[in-house]
């Protein structure tokens, strides 16, 4: 074989194997559950979306399947998607969390509680290793703004520097 055929065929295998990667969602209790284990490092991140929202969607096939958020989002944090409307309750922290029926479609109390009253789709959520609030983040991310926000969590940033000053918003 010659030197360019081996570059060629170890290119093709590490772009195949970058594209394969996928998330593996797990339900909120799984996530609590693993959150549990002794010397978890991992946070919680929360994708909450409805069926019906266009933009849940697109950030689904656009932002969480690209290979480098997929990547970066399954070494540091636990993967949850989140039924904003789902109707299933969810036990948590000794309370039951139920579907609340209003008006057309209802909510679910805990897609709610993280979202902090505001249903607004999609909203991601941040939380750190013992499941406390980071931070929820509204509306569509494309790729490059999403792995900054994912980074600033993930990395333990926000401990020692502000959103703005990392971020640059505001220079």
């Amino acid at each position: 074989m010659t030197m360019r055929t081996i570059t060629l065929v170890l290119t093709l295998l590490f772009a195949t194997t970058i594209s394969a990667q996928e998330i593996n969602w797990l339900t909120w209790e799984e996530a609590v559950a693993l959150t549990k284990n002794e010397g978890n490092t991992k946070k919680v991140f929360v994708d909450v979306y409805t069926d019906w929202c266009g933009w849940c969607k697109k950030m689904d096939k656009d932002t969480f399947q690209n290979p480098e958020v997929a990547a970066y989002m399954q070494a540091n944090f636990y993967m949850v998607k989140m039924d904003a409307e789902g109707k299933e309750p969810i036990e948590y922290n000794g309370k039951t969390f139920k579907y609340v029926p209003s008006g057309r479609r209802g909510y679910h109390e805990l897609a709610a509680a993280l979202l902090q009253g505001r249903l607004s789709y999609p909203t991601v959520v941040f939380l750190d290793e013992n499941l406390n609030m980071l931070s929820p983040v509204p509306g569509y991310q494309k790729v490059e703004p999403f792995l900054q926000i994912a980074r600033y969590f993930g990395d333990d940033i926000y401990k020692t520097q502000d959103w703005k000053s990392y971020s640059g918003v505001g220079k």
